[in-house]
């Protein structure tokens, strides 16, 4: 029990996402617990936090306490900043990344169709999202960019394997397209120019929150 409560301490006071070899070394030498352990208070503690408000996340680089998903939204109402939002050229810039992954930026152009900025690239590479993987065997050795770890915490997946699957994209874009579709129509039936202007405004916050959820 002691050892359950001294893991779900150091992982609520840890500014980032604490491994489980991470946890053992914070304990001192000669009182380090197993790793077994360690994972046996983790479970526990999952547990306990199951019909809560918060939850124990595992992702990418380890365990966190974070607010549950479905209530990320009021949670956010406390902070006066605003997440950014990016472009859809950048979106589909780092989705690329992810899903062919090693991959030139010269790759990533021909799958456009288009130029990439470079303030694109650079965008992602501040954010820590994608790194210089190796370099292409080719004239120049280009960088090959692949995601980090910190691209998966930042979108609450542990590997690249819980991104979601080419099929359930296409099923998003359906659904899309027929919710644009319905507001097209109700569109129609309106006579004035604010009413028309609500349906496209509408239309947009659908696509970019579904654009972004498709994207990465």
């Amino acid at each position: 029990m002691e050892i359950k409560r001294i893991v779900e301490a150091i992982i609520f006071a840890a500014n980032r996402p604490m491994t489980v070899k991470q946890i053992q070394q914070v304990f001192p030498e000669i009182e380090q617990p197993e790793l077994i352990e360690i994972l046996g208070a983790i479970e526990s503690i999952t547990e306990d936090y199951r019909g809560r408000p918060i939850e124990l996340k595992h992702v990418a680089s380890g365990y966190r306490f974070q607010v549950r998903q479905e209530l990320s939204r009021w949670v956010s109402r406390l902070f006066e900043e605003k997440p950014p939002r990016y472009s859809r050229a950048l979106l589909e810039t780092l989705a690329i990344i992810a899903y062919r992954q090693p991959v030139t930026r010269g790759d990533i152009e021909d799958i456009r169709g288009v130029s990439v900025s470079s303030s694109i690239i650079q965008t992602l590479l501040e954010r820590d999202w994608i790194k210089v993987v190796a370099h292409k065997e080719a004239p120049g050795r280009p960088g090959l960019y692949g995601t980090t770890k910190q691209f998966l915490d930042y979108f609450n997946i542990t590997n690249l394997n819980d991104l979601p699957t080419l099929q359930e994209i296409q099923d998003l874009d359906l659904s899309l397209d027929n919710a644009q579709h319905i507001l097209q129509e109700e569109s129609e039936k309106q006579t004035t120019d604010e009413q028309d202007e609500f349906a496209q405004t509408y239309t947009n916050i659908i696509r970019e929150e579904l654009g972004e959820t498709t994207a990465v």
